[in-house]
């Protein structure tokens, strides 16, 4: 019993380590630009169809494919930040919302009429074959797919707390007006900002891809999965966000499997109605960011 325990928490660490990494492209574009993008979801299903495309038609290997994704999509982030979303920055959060939504219909329709609906598989570069690690079971690619996750979480840490860049982001996200009298470009600290965030989201939906599958209509489960997750470790949190993707990936894991496996995508939903009730700024949110 206990062995079969250990199980469901390790693939709830599994899946909650890509939670957190599709999550945290969103939390930072909310943390610096107060932006809640519900195109999210789509942006992973980008990066997943694309991963599709690079490895499985155009034949190239999982890494170089990696690169072009996260270029392509870091580089569609910036010019949709600083060509469209740049047109409703400052006007309110309700402008933000619909346009990211209607981004969010045209590219999930965009991405059916050219792909189709079928599931597409990401070409891994190693085997789906299990290893018994003590009384726990997990495949290759599973144990691959986490290793590139933390590197690109931790990558991503260290591009914000030891870069120029990252130094700018956070000065623009605590005094935007202050951080441009001492010479930062904000607008192109914003489009950095989601460009980051995009490509997070695409590596996280390639390195899924390689392990489930890739497909079009994905984009709209994902995004409810990331809104739980930043919910959880609270908005603009960025250590919150993967604390938030851990609890939520092991609680959805023991839940499908003591209880059912049907309704496992409700598990998210009961814990965010218990934070909003009990901690509406999220269960790792310090004073000052709720001021």
């Amino acid at each position: 019993m206990f062995d079969l325990f250990l199980q469901f928490v390790l693939n709830g660490l599994v899946n909650g380590t890509f939670y957190a990494l599709s999550a945290l492209g969103l939390t930072l574009i909310f943390g610096l630009m107060r932006l809640v993008n519900f195109a999210h979801g789509e942006f992973y299903m980008m990066g997943g169809i694309l991963g599709w495309v690079v490895t499985s038609q155009l034949g190239l290997d999982f890494f170089s494919g990696l690169v072009v994704v996260v270029a392509v999509m870091a580089a569609f982030g910036w010019l949709l930040d600083r060509f469209i979303i740049v047109r409703v920055r400052d006007k309110g959060p309700e402008p933000g919302i619909l346009l990211t939504i209607g981004l969010a219909i045209f590219l999930t329709n965009t991405a059916l009429l050219l792909v189709g609906t079928a599931p597409h598989k990401v070409v891994a570069p190693v085997s789906n074959a299990p290893l018994l690690l003590g009384p726990v079971i997990i495949t290759k690619v599973r144990i691959f797919a986490v290793a590139v996750s933390i590197l690109a979480i931790v990558g991503a840490r260290l591009l914000i707390q030891k870069t120029k860049l990252g130094r700018a982001m956070r000065a623009t996200f605590q005094d935007a007006t202050a951080a441009s009298l001492v010479g930062i470009n904000t607008a192109s600290i914003y489009a950095s900002t989601f460009a980051l965030g995009s490509a997070l989201a695409a590596t996280s939906g390639m390195l899924l891809g390689s392990i489930y599958v890739a497909q079009a209509s994905i984009g709209g489960l994902i995004s409810l999965k990331a809104f739980v997750v930043v919910i959880l470790g609270g908005m603009g949190n960025f250590a919150g966000a993967i604390l938030g993707g851990l609890i939520l990936g092991v609680a959805e894991a023991l839940w499908g499997g003591y209880v059912q496996t049907g309704t496992v995508d409700m598990v998210g939903f009961a814990l965010v109605i218990l934070i909003l009730f009990f901690r509406p700024y999220g269960l790792f949110s310090i004073r000052a960011e709720r001021a």
